[in-house]
């Protein structure tokens, strides 16, 4: 039968503080960031992969003393990146256009002098903590009469996909752009385009011609126009822009879509470089098809989100509990959609979102797969939606109403910050991340990609995210595509060795000189074996993860930290199958792993601390030496999440 113990998230500390493994506050220490190669690189050399979050709508402008205590609970966790996400979303507030509901807004053109304030502060904060920012300032901007655009009130949020090409609309962008980065920082005196904690930026949140229809007057008519004279430039007779289905899925209306999208992104970025923003800068983050990938590398770097969910949070509260080490793609071959040979790239989105019983599987498989890949980093979407943290005592549940913006999974589905099974594990995520524990692949391989599709079936990206670096090569129409390179055999391991995942026997391991962690179905495996621990679980779902905290390897190592989590609810929250009828009360719940760890090291002088949730010890494990190394079981006595393993 499953124990389970109280497990609360403070919203103005952490458990641990890691700052120490760390030197680099304040942020821009270094200098600005650059581009070389596939890497994000200071002036002064240092070569740096960020590992963080993202602060959604009201989130991004707290109380200055909330922004004090969320910048020094992140950096205590390892994180050093926030992106700043849905900055213009009117349905919340603050954002960047409105402080407070009441008085009406009438365009979009002008900053609120509070919310400005608030996130400067915010800025500075984070600065002096050492944590980066990724900025995102065209995600929900909600056009009004005022701002002179038509059919204003029939517009989706950010005006998609019309801003790509409406000049009315792309005139609005680049004065807000201007607008934002020309601001000065009241508390730096810093325009926003001169400070360093700026490190990454981008065109415009999650847009697509392939994915967003062409339905609203008069833009239908204009994309018609433009369409007509691309044909007759290329000489095209036989397709009418006046007639055709232009949200159909063929050719030469994807050509037309991808260059339309590759000449957008192109204006913009020399826009912004024109203004004195210097940061490296992405065009969008919503791959649908290998043509919004393509269109993309005119910029800088390269983003992509990935989800394992599907999609069905709506008032019946349905969810899916997938394992990733159930099934053969767990969310990762989408990522591999824009990689190119020669540019970075950067995940600043991913989840596997709450109620999932399995997501503590992601953060560590996510972190690893990126440094296979030599990615820089990753942002999880989101930390909250709102500051009002010290209200929020239980998972999954932001806000007092059911939806937020008309949205269901924006009342607390996404939110992670108070997660065990996922923020839990950030301390590790981190470690590996910053200091690069898994080694980058072997080998490097190139995908031939001719099919620009939405959503083309793409055989040749199948398991390869976990075996070896892909870099995605456009050819033109009449090449082809590669076959499947890697067979289906239940299980995956990486050119370099150190990982591991079968989706047939419902495990995986991660395995590096300073980090190692076994994760998933892990009773049923018996004894699992890394190169310098030992797991014999008797839960039979977790996630054993254990990293030196110094820069010595684990076997050699003397302060370490075990992270022992799996299963987190609710108390008293209630399911019937993939239904949860009751998201329960306070406190929240981490089931108890119970395991037989055995530790391979040289010292002699480790013992084992348990340390509960507000960072104090709460007893020392029993553990032994003997031939094998330091022997000792967790649950049993103090169980806890944390395990501090240190000499004397």
């Amino acid at each position: 039968m499953s124990k389970w113990i109280p497990w609360p998230s403070y919203y103005d500390d952490a458990p641990l503080d890691l700052r120490g493994v760390y030197d680099d506050a304040p942020a821009g220490k270094h200098g600005f960031v650059h581009i070389e190669g596939e890497d994000f690189v200071f002036e002064d050399g240092t070569k740096v992969r960020f590992w963080g979050t993202n602060f959604n709508s009201a989130a991004c402008f707290p109380e200055h003393d909330y922004a004090d205590k969320v910048a020094r609970r992140l950096a205590k966790i390892g994180c050093n990146m926030v992106r700043l996400h849905q900055l213009d979303a009117e349905w919340l507030v603050p954002n960047l256009f409105c402080f407070s509901k009441g008085k009406r807004t009438r365009g979009t053109g002008t900053f609120d002098p509070t919310s400005l304030d608030r996130l400067d502060y915010l800025l500075t904060a984070l600065k002096k903590e050492g944590i980066y920012v990724y900025v995102d300032i065209f995600t929900y901007r909600k056009f009004k009469t005022d701002d002179g655009v038509a059919s204003a009130y029939d517009l989706a949020d950010a005006a998609k996909p019309y801003h790509y090409f409406d000049r009315r609309m792309i005139e609005l962008q680049k004065k807000l752009a201007c607008d934002f980065w020309n601001h000065v920082n009241a508390y730096s005196g810093l325009a926003y385009k001169d400070d360093p904690i700026f490190v990454m930026g981008e065109i415009v949140n999650e847009s697509s011609l392939f994915q967003m229809k062409l339905e609203v007057e008069p833009y239908v008519s204009e994309f018609r126009s433009l369409y007509g004279a691309w044909l007759e430039k290329h000489g095209i007779t036989c397709v009418d822009a006046g007639t055709c289905d232009v949200n159909e899925d063929a050719q030469p209306l994807i050509d037309f879509k991808e260059e339309l999208q590759e000449a957008y992104y192109a204006e913009m970025h020399d826009y912004l470089r024109s203004i004195g923003v210097r940061i490296p800068i992405a065009g969008t983050n919503l791959c649908p098809s290998f043509a919004n990938g393509k269109s993309q590398r005119v910029c800088d770097f390269l983003d992509v989100h990935t989800y394992l969910y599907d999609w069905a949070w709506k008032k019946e509260r349905r969810i899916k509990s997938v394992r990733m080490t159930e099934v053969p793609d767990p969310a990762l071959a989408r990522l591999l959609r824009v990689s190119a040979k020669g540019m970075p790239q950067f995940v600043s989105e991913w989840d596997v979102p709450w109620p999932n019983t399995y997501r503590a599987e992601s953060p560590l498989l996510f972190a690893a797969v990126g440094l296979l890949q030599g990615w820089s980093g990753y942002t999880i979407h989101t930390y909250s939606y709102l500051a009002a943290l010290d209200r929020m005592k239980i998972l999954g549940k932001e806000s007092s109403s059911g939806a937020l913006g008309g949205t269901a999974f924006r009342e607390g589905v996404f939110t992670t910050w108070n997660d065990p099974a996922k923020f839990g594990l950030f301390y590790h995520a981190a470690l590996m991340t910053r200091r690069g524990d898994v080694r980058r692949a072997d080998t490097e391989i190139d995908v031939r990609i001719n099919d620009l599709r939405l959503d083309p079936p793409s055989p040749a990206l199948h398991l390869l995210a976990e075996k070896c670096r892909v870099n995605t090569v456009y050819e033109g129409r009449g090449a082809s595509q590669d076959t499947a390179i890697i067979p289906d055999e239940g299980e995956i391991r990486s050119d370099t060795g150190e990982l591991y995942r079968s989706w047939e026997k419902g495990f995986g391991t991660i395995d590096t000189p300073r980090t190692q962690v076994c994760y998933g179905l892990l009773e049923k495996q018996g004894k699992l074996a890394c190169s310098s621990m030992e797991v014999a679980a008797q839960t039979d779902f977790a996630v054993v993860a254990l990293s030196s905290l110094t820069d010595a390897p684990i076997c050699e190592s003397d302060n370490l930290l075990l992270t022992t989590v799996g299963r987190a609810q609710n108390t008293d929250a209630r399911f019937e199958g993939e239904y949860m009828l009751d998201f329960g009360r306070p406190p929240i719940l981490a089931e108890v792993i119970e395991a037989r760890i055995t530790l391979k090291t040289s010292r002699r002088d480790l013992h084992v601390w348990a340390v509960n949730a507000e960072g104090m010890y709460h007893g020392m494990v029993p553990a032994e030496y003997t031939d094998e190394g330091l022997v000792f079981t967790v649950g049993e006595q103090f169980p806890s999440v944390y395990y501090l393993i240190q000499a004397e």
